[in-house]
């Protein structure tokens, strides 16, 4: 029996390491968008990942992709094994830039099949439409500084997407939230207009929608981020939404501090 026992654990860490090996491998893929592992020093993708569990073989569904950074590390990680599900906008929108961000993502998979043939594109459309996958089929719904978006619904419309993650989980399944943190000693925008957030708020509104919190992580942490700049988090690098304005101040910061927090379905 110990000895079964045994192989047993040897043939796991095995298949942990091998995983392991191949998200390496897909990160430092030449074929990412060089614009986009730009980013990898900030956005820490291999740290977030393993800290949130991922495995090569688990279905993950992505709540709004946007241009798809984080997808172009999911899709070829899970395509033999696993599975990516892309809860992205409603081509039925009525909002011109949430059609144009879908023809994007579209046009992005379509053009390389070899990485992309196996990724599944659904519905995400909050707070009315949160249907995106059938429920209790996923190990891990992951969603990437988008909190801030549906604060405009208040904290129902939150709740709203975050219960429907909940529904999409197995039990035991991971719930990984990355979101740019409002300092606690700063009032909270209700409609979060400066794009960061009290990691309290999202704590609780969490818990309300029946999740544990498991672990919470400094990977994603930048104490030079003051998080009061004219333009909010948007002033930053990616966006630098100020153009030239203080740009090599805001380029001395670097990309937002990030709050990286990883709940638990009971």
């Amino acid at each position: 029996m110990k000895s079964l026992l045994a192989a047993l654990l040897t043939a796991l860490l095995a298949l942990g390491a091998q995983a392991d090996e191949l998200l390496r491998e897909v990160i430092a893929s030449s074929d990412r968008t060089p614009a986009f592992t730009a980013r990898d020093a900030w956005r820490h993708p291999y740290e977030t990942l393993t800290f949130f569990g991922i495995r090569a073989d688990s279905t993950v569904i992505e709540l709004s992709p946007g241009g798809g950074w984080y997808t172009e590390i999911l899709a070829p990680y899970l395509r033999d094994k696993g599975q990516l599900i892309l809860a992205a906008d409603d081509p039925q929108s009525t909002k011109p830039e949430s059609v144009k961000s879908l023809e994007r993502l579209q046009a992005k998979l379509a053009a390389s099949p070899q990485r992309y043939d196996k990724v599944v594109l659904s519905v995400f459309a909050p707070p009315a439409k949160l249907d995106y996958a059938t429920p209790g089929s996923a190990d891990l719904v992951l969603t990437f500084r988008n909190v801030h978006n549906w604060m405009v619904d208040g904290d129902a419309g939150v709740r709203g997407v975050f219960e429907s993650a909940y529904r999409s989980l197995k039990k035991g399944g991971v719930f990984g939230v990355v979101e740019h943190r409002l300092p606690t000693d700063r009032a909270q925008d209700a409609t979060s207009s400066t794009g960061y957030v009290h990691q309290d708020y999202v704590i609780r509104i969490a818990k309300e929608a029946g999740f544990q919190l498991s672990a919470q992580s400094e990977i994603n942490a930048n104490p030079k981020d003051t998080a009061d700049h004219i333009g909010g988090v948007w002033a930053l690098p990616p966006t630098y939404v100020n153009k030239d304005v203080d740009r090599d101040r805001y380029q001395a910061i670097g990309e937002s501090d990030r709050m990286t927090l990883k709940f638990v379905k009971p």
